[in-house]
């Protein structure tokens, strides 16, 4: 993961290559046992910096906070000497003079955070951030080729380590006591709640006035806690603490909000030798196309987008995604769309050290029942069509092809909307009356153009208008057609809109429209042409 590449000798016998489909049980079931892994980075922006050359003193991390500068991080050396985050900079330095300060860089800190966040990703999909130091792994059900929870952590330290970075980690059954033991559990304990039992209420992670409430009572522990009655302790302390008790003693439901949603089909392989060639990784990418295959015919189901991620063995991914505009799961259409994308990247593929592992995930599914070929032979001219897009699409971008779809909605300017193509699906349109002019124009200005509009009456159709430094005389009209605003969206005060259809001298036609009434407004109503017809 983090600059480290696998070793076949630390794995289980049954560990060089793993292939298989990542099914997760229902969270919606009360009785899994659920699994969190939480990851705290003591050093993190220390380790950062040691990554591109550190001072050779203790050095701290300060930034200006109430009009003094204070300490944010620390390093391994000023630590030891007693400096800790939260101080002054002038009391630090009072007590270490040789002291390094350097200005926090708190984009740079996430940005390392992130990218070991993608690193974790190779174990389970569900990743979560945790305030600006730590991670929290949902591991339910993520073990694999005989691993156990304890190899799996091992597994991310060993690479942190090869990464230059220092992480505790800590197991439980929720996300919080994940946590707070990775932080503040100071020596192991017979069991987790025990050990959860025996840390001090800082672990509740409330404000500092709660806290000291907390420890002016006496209540210094998770134990003197959670034997009392929830009730006595809502009524003085407050209903947030109680709540955050009762997540990290396990006796309410806890769950992580990943930085990703959850696929609906994850399909993946771990390779004890890393693969060097990008064709290698695409055959890879293949079978697994074919697994996930199966398991969608199987369901009668489909993907519009899939997903994939190449693992490099030093902790970067490359990213892919193609999408078509109709369900599919034909192996060699989703392996065409990959080649099409690849070959149309600005800057080639670089495998680095070799890709570990290979993932392919279909966000959603669609219902997608079996096809039928016509009795002359030949596929429905739809999927050809969508064929077509799908590969354009995918070279020059989803956005250079776009499809026209019906709103509910009369005002002509948000009756269609222009979308990509690929997430689009094809509107059956009404056809016109055979033999009755267009009602609607095929280009509409956006937005609509002001011109100087002489009529016979004031509230009467245009005799003549001025478009553009051009005087058109009208010969024909037909209207008015009037189009009032949607008062449930812009209130009944919104003018009205008298539409029509007219044609000049020369046989072009316009359709305008007069926004408002004589009358009815304060100024007098304006003049605009809102599309051309053909």
């Amino acid at each position: 993961m983090w600059n480290c590449r696998d070793d076949a000798a630390e794995r289980p016998a049954d560990a060089g290559v793993w292939s298989g489909i990542v099914t997760r049980q229902s969270s919606g079931r009360q009785d899994i046992r659920r699994r969190f892994l939480a990851l705290w980075f003591p050093f993190l922006a220390a380790d950062r910096l040691a990554r591109h050359g550190a001072p050779d003193n203790p050095y701290v991390f300060v930034e200006k906070q109430r009009g003094a500068m204070r300490l944010v991080a620390v390093d391994r050396a000023a630590q030891a000497l007693g400096i800790d985050a939260g101080m002054a900079l002038a009391d630090a330095r009072a007590r270490v003079p040789e002291l390094a300060a350097i200005e926090a860089d708190p984009a740079a800190d996430d940005a390392l955070l992130e990218r070991i966040a993608e690193g974790c990703d190779r174990y389970t999909p569900l990743v979560a951030i945790d305030g600006m130091d730590g991670l929290t792994l949902d591991i339910t059900g993520c073990m694999h080729a005989g691993w156990t929870e304890d190899d799996l952590a091992a597994d991310v330290e060993r690479r942190l380590a090869a990464f230059g970075v220092q992480a505790r980690h800590a197991l439980a059954r929720t996300p919080e006591a994940a946590q707070a033991l990775a932080r503040f559990q100071t020596m192991p304990a017979p069991d987790e709640a025990a050990a959860v039992r025996r840390l001090g209420v800082v672990a509740l992670r409330l404000d500092p006035d709660t806290e000291l409430a907390l420890r002016r009572a006496g209540l210094k522990t998770i134990g003197d806690l959670a034997g009392r009655s929830s009730a006595p302790l809502a009524a003085r302390f407050g209903d947030a603490m109680v709540a955050s008790l009762a997540r990290l003693t396990g006796k309410s439901d806890s769950r992580i909000v990943p930085r990703r949603t959850e696929p609906a089909l994850t399909v993946e392989r771990r390779l004890a030798e890393p693969l060097t060639q990008t064709a290698a990784a695409l055959d890879i990418l293949e079978s697994l196309a074919c697994e996930a295959a199966e398991t969608m015919a199987e369901r009668h189901q489909g993907g519009r987008k899939f997903a994939a991620r190449l693992f490099r063995s030093d902790g970067l991914a490359v990213d892919l995604v193609v999408e078509t505009s109709l369900e599919v799961r034909d192996p060699k259409v989703v392996i065409r769309l990959f080649e099409e994308r690849i070959e149309g990247l600005a800057d080639p593929i670089d495998p680095g050290f070799g890709f570990d592992m290979v993932r392919l995930s279909v966000p959603t599914l669609g219902p997608l029942a079996p096809t039928q070929l016509q009795l002359e032979g030949g596929a429905v001219a739809e999927g050809e069509l969508a064929t077509l897009i799908d590969r354009l699409s995918t070279r020059l971008g989803r956005g250079r092809f776009r499809r026209l779809r019906a709103q509910d909605t009369h005002i002509p300017e948000q009756a269609v909307l222009a979308l990509p193509a690929v997430e689009t699906v094809a509107t059956t349109w009404e056809a016109p009356t055979p033999g009755e002019p267009p009602s609607r124009p095929l280009h509409l200005f956006d937005p609509p153009q002001p011109i100087q509009v002489t009529a016979e009456v004031p509230d009467g159709p245009p005799r003549q208008f001025r478009w553009r430094r051009t005087l058109h005389d009208v010969t024909r009209f037909e209207g008015p057609e009037r189009i009032a605003a949607e008062w449930w969206h812009d209130g009944p005060t919104r003018p009205t809109r008298d539409y029509y259809r007219i044609e000049d001298a020369r046989g072009r036609r316009f359709w305008v429209f007069r926004h408002g009434l004589y009358g009815t407004e304060r100024a007098a109503p304006g003049w605009y042409v809102h599309g051309l017809f053909a």
